[in-house]
């Protein structure tokens, strides 16, 4: 393999010189940096990135620990932190812990800093307590609303407004008999959700039913369609649903399409995430759209802010923007 010394002589220049092309440093003449990228290609080196990040005394690796893979909100905000690590030089080792007390706290156990410079976590059922196992010196953010009584950095959105804004525009189009699919009593993303659809009910004068808020233990499609299909049995069933997620939402159409239920002239649906999948569903999908790049780019920039500054610094709580993406299921 090619080393500096090797790149160096080709190119006519000092090993610095070519270390600091190589480490994308502005202060090199140009003349000097295409000799050296020349010399770069015609060589085919290739930095050991082991050695320089043992050079700045970091792993190279973050940590992301994420609930489930499958669900496409995960995938695709997987995808985007995989992109914003990598533009600084990061890679990440990825954990599924499918939302399980006992496996989140393994995962937050084993991380450490001889393994990773630091860790992006979505928990959905760790207490306070359970972070006294983290090892000292492991930078933290944590996404999403599960609530501990710890001082980490936390990138989220706010949930409680967004439901209200998706319940909001049901309303705007003559819609008075609400459901809600989702409702979950040991999460803190469905409570906030919950609370904002009966903000909206609130603020209308409308009186919530109770028959027409159901849980949903697990956020998959077969979840939305037996929620859906026990609305529709219902002596009057709803001529709206608010879905937590986009998968209920995609379920929910389902078993309305089965029982000849019209989206949206004889039911509206919206859902939550924006995934991919609710744009080419059948009606599209009415889903209120966290930016899930800013989420993204958000983290692994604290993460940054952390690992250069230290545990000195005050722990920051960062909002990123959403949006409702008006389609099908609500206005045809």
């Amino acid at each position: 393999m090619a080393t500096l010394k090797d790149v160096a002589k080709l190119a006519g220049v000092s090993v610095k010189t070519v270390s600091n092309v190589v480490n994308g440093y502005d202060f090199v003449k140009p003349e000097n940096r295409k000799r050296v990228e020349e010399a770069l290609a015609s060589t085919g080196y290739r930095p050991n990135l082991g050695a320089r990040n043992l050079r700045r005394g970091r792993t190279g690796f973050l940590g992301l620990m994420l609930p489930e893979l499958s669900i496409p909100y995960f995938g695709e905000l997987a995808g985007l932190v995989l992109q914003a690590a990598q533009e600084h030089e990061w890679n990440v080792l990825i954990e599924q812990t499918l939302g399980t007390r006992e496996r989140e706290r393994n995962a937050l156990s084993a991380l450490g800093p001889h393994l990773i410079d630091g860790a992006i976590i979505s928990p959905e059922a760790l207490h306070t307590n359970d972070f006294e196992d983290l090892a000292p010196g492991v930078p933290l953010v944590m996404l999403g609303e599960h609530v501990v009584d710890v001082p980490i950095d936390h990138v989220g959105i706010d949930n409680v407004q967004a439901a209200r804004i998706a319940v909001r525009h049901l309303i705007s189009l003559g819609r008075r008999r609400i459901a809600a699919i989702g409702a979950h009593p040991q999460r803190h993303t469905a409570a906030q959700r919950l609370e904002g659809y009966h903000s909206a009910l609130a603020e209308a004068g409308l009186t919530p039913i109770p028959e027409l808020v159901l849980p949903a233990l697990r956020y998959h499609r077969a979840n939305g369609a037996e929620a859906m299909a026990h609305l529709l049995a219902l002596p009057e069933p709803p001529d709206a649903v608010f879905c937590f997620n986009d998968l209920l939402a995609i379920g929910a159409l389902r078993a309305a399409a089965e029982r000849g239920v019209q989206v949206p002239s004889d039911m509206a649906i919206v859902g939550f995430d924006n995934n991919e999948e609710s744009a080419y569903s059948l009606p599209s999908l009415t889903t209120i759209a966290p930016d899930k790049a800013a989420i993204a780019r958000a983290a692994v920039d604290l993460l940054r802010r952390r690992i250069a500054g230290g545990s000195d610094l005050e722990p920051e709580d960062v909002q990123t923007p959403f949006s409702l993406e008006i389609r099908n299921s609500t206005i045809a």
